[in-house]
């Protein structure tokens, strides 16, 4: 049987996260509060998405309070009326908040919460997801999850997948005994490879089409954004 999975995702201060977004919330005003909301929205449509995936557990880290306070509401709700077309019905994986670590930086704030899950089960499939990837679909990190098993029974240590241009990184998997090994960034993709982490999910375009600029969110919006995304853009984001 294949082991757990375990996610780390990780959410930078909402007031400093995503700044080539500012303005796309509010049709360029660039309001603190408008950019702080979508920020959030895109996070929790992930959430949403990778809870009934068949993962076991998602970590969220964050010391920002809001983050802290919007992911431990829905934490405490399910809707078993969502059915994805898997059949997957409600919102099972624990989702829990962790605090950053001591060191500053998106690959610590990795590394500090596959710590955290390492330690607490080393048997289990270790992995990072990105925080913004609100056209993720629960069927998508599924079959990205089972592609990795099925790599990891092949010998491979880690695996991860690109995002839309194959440059970045949306997803890293590390096999049950094998350390996380975090290099995101520009060019995260190479640099996974060359580590030995074999690509997976080249098909699904929700898991690919992660958000950093407005092209990218109506890329997004184009393959069909979570409920809270949607409630976040105004008319203008949406291309009506």
């Amino acid at each position: 049987m294949p082991s757990p999975v375990d996610l780390v995702v990780p959410v930078k201060g909402l007031s400093a996260a995503k700044s080539r977004l500012r303005g796309a919330a509010d049709g360029g005003a660039g309001d603190p509060g408008a950019h702080g909301q979508l920020t959030l929205a895109l996070l929790l449509d992930t959430l949403g998405a990778a809870r009934r995936s068949g993962v076991r557990r998602l970590l969220v880290v964050s010391s920002d309070p809001d983050v802290a306070a919007a992911v431990g509401r829905i934490a405490a709700v399910t809707t078993p009326a969502v059915i994805d077309s898997m059949g997957d019905g409600g919102d099972n994986a624990l989702l829990q908040v962790l605090p950053e670590g001591p060191a500053p930086g998106l690959n610590a704030a990795l590394a500090h919460g596959a710590a955290v899950l390492r330690g607490e089960d080393p048997s289990s499939t270790v992995g990072a997801l990105q925080a913004d990837l609100p056209a993720l679909r629960p069927d998508e990190l599924r079959a990205a999850l089972a592609e990795a098993v099925a790599r990891f029974a092949d010998g491979a240590v880690a695996a991860f997948c690109a995002d839309t241009p194959g440059d970045g990184t949306t997803l890293l998997l590390a096999a049950p005994g094998t350390a996380l090994a975090p290099a995101f960034g520009p060019g995260s993709a190479s640099r996974h490879a060359a580590a030995g982490a074999v690509p997976v999910g080249a098909a699904l375009p929700g898991l690919r089409r992660d958000v950093d600029t407005p092209a990218d969110l109506r890329h997004a919006v184009a393959l069909g954004v979570g409920p809270h995304t949607a409630a976040a853009l105004p008319v203008v984001a949406r291309g009506a």
